[in-house]
């Protein structure tokens, strides 16, 4: 009785069938077995060596998303309001702040060019009519791009 229960698709493989195959394909090769026998252990040898030195990453998981909830679900309308003014309040300030430092660092660069004996108050003006410039070809470009929106929303109906 055999030691295992062959099944599956390994109950029609017989291994003696094979190593007989072999041992014929192994004497009719004659005097150049050993070449081709080393050919086909160099070409196995470099298509392993080949498929070793791949690198490959499957794709990222998904991120895990964890909500966090700070806010108490049953707040009032009141406490609500009261906590976006104190937010707006601190937003204020701070941006009040950065204003003030970004004043002082124009103060340092305007001090720089005055002892570099540039006109600093020319290069002031000129940049604000800059800006200005800026500011108005904005304000145009946002203007025709609502016009154009609201033509093309409505070209149906008739102007009033």
């Amino acid at each position: 009785m055999a030691l295992f229960k062959r099944s599956g698709y390994w109950k029609d493989v017989n291994p003696r069938g094979m190593i007989a195959d072999f041992m014929e394909v192994w004497k009719q090769a004659g005097h150049n077995r050993w070449r081709f026998a080393a050919l086909a252990g160099a070409c196995t040898f470099g298509v392993f060596y080949l498929m070793s030195t791949q690198e490959a990453k499957g794709p990222h998981p998904p991120p895990k998303v964890i909500y966090i909830s700070t806010l108490p679900a049953h707040r009032t309308d009141a406490e609500i309001m009261a906590e976006n003014i104190a937010n707006q309040k601190r937003k204020d300030a701070w941006e009040a702040e950065q204003a003030k430092r970004e004043e002082d660092v124009r103060n340092i660069y305007k001090t720089i060019g005055r002892m570099s004996g540039m006109d600093v108050d020319k290069i002031a003006r000129e940049g604000d009519a800059d800006r200005a410039a800026a500011a108005r070809a904005q304000n145009e470009r946002a203007r025709q791009a609502l016009q154009a929106g609201r033509t093309a929303s409505a070209p149906d109906q008739p102007p009033r």
